[in-house]
């Protein structure tokens, strides 16, 4: 009866372990995902693009094959990230500081192209006379891509967030911030194209004149939500890259301008209220990183539109 009484006290231990674990992992996941917030928003800002143009019964099969895809590149991303971190940690700040810089390229790119429009390769290409089953190939092809470079650098950055040494604690956590981001991101994403057709049903079907007036109201405003993401997403990716390359960059041993930021910031929140003093500190810090991230971004822009675009595609030819 005792062995069977110890059997049933180490289980509850063990439970009681296991439970602890989950919270662990429940936490950490939870700020890795706010930490990464920046660049969620500009994930769930670049995918409606890709299927634009194209039949409006193909827009959810699209985006499921682009989760999934974007689940694969996790999978992926995750025990090279783990053996980084393990035998190599000094690459995750390496890998932290090439993502801000492309963040940065991205959003500045973003800025520039709505001060100086051009064509969208994405609206002239819906437009050309293609296979549709071929153009939609392409186009899933084209944003898991993306995805990709997103996804590394949002478990780069979360593994970076991630307060525990061990081993197993980081895998699962970067698992669970894997799914859990693939799930919202693509959840919101296809709840956001299929919004105009939502309105549509609505507007014309709808039993009560406020269902219909509201069907309405939802086609006219799609466009607009559409259009404040792409402005959210800009801005989160100049913020988040510059902040992101000022952190690594700190933590490499390059101390400025991240230090002075800080300083400003920490100034700053001292000459107001107790109150406003957090929020003051964070939009210091924010405008600061942002402007960083523009001007680094524009420096970017020609670098590699005049020098690395073309050597990539010599060596594609190449090989």
């Amino acid at each position: 009866m005792s062995g069977l009484l110890a059997l049933l006290d180490d289980v509850a231990a063990i439970a009681k372990l296991a439970a602890a674990s989950v919270d662990d992992i429940a936490a950490n996941a939870g700020k890795a995902s706010s930490k990464a917030l920046g660049v969620l928003i500009d994930d769930t800002a670049v995918t409606p693009k890709y299927v634009t143009g194209l039949k409006a019964a193909r827009e959810l099969p699209m985006i499921a094959r682009i989760a999934w895809g974007s689940l694969k590149n996790k999978a992926l991303l995750l025990p090279l990230l783990i053996g980084l971190d393990l035998f190599l940690p000094a690459g995750i700040s390496v890998l932290l500081l090439l993502g801000g810089a492309y963040l940065c390229f991205e959003g500045a790119e973003k800025v520039w192209h709505a001060l100086a429009p051009h064509a969208d390769p994405a609206v002239a290409e819906a437009h050309d006379v293609k296979d549709p089953t071929e153009l939609e190939a392409e186009r899933v092809a084209g944003a898991i891509k993306t995805d990709f470079i997103l996804s590394a650098e949002i478990m780069t950055l979360s593994l970076s967030v991630i307060e525990s040494p061990s081993l197993w604690m980081k895998l699962l956590t970067l698992a669970a911030v894997g799914v859990l981001i693939t799930v919202g991101v693509y959840g919101v994403v296809a709840l956001i194209v299929k919004l105009d057709d939502m309105g549509v049903l609505m507007a014309r079907k709808g039993y009560l004149k406020t269902t219909r007036k509201l069907g309405k109201m939802m086609v006219k405003g799609v466009p607009k939500l559409l259009w404040l993401l792409t402005v959210a997403g800009t801005a989160a990716m100049l913020w988040v890259g510059g902040s992101i390359f000022l952190h690594a960059m700190d933590t490499l041993g390059l101390h400025q301008p991240y230090a002075s930021i800080h300083h400003l910031a920490e100034q700053a929140a001292n000459a107001v209220s107790t109150a406003l003093a957090g929020t003051t500190r964070w939009t210091v810090a924010a405008v600061c990183d942002g402007i960083f991230g523009l001007a680094l971004g524009s420096l970017l822009i020609p670098l590699t539109t005049r020098i690395i675009a073309p050597l990539w595609e010599k060596m594609r030819a190449a090989g």
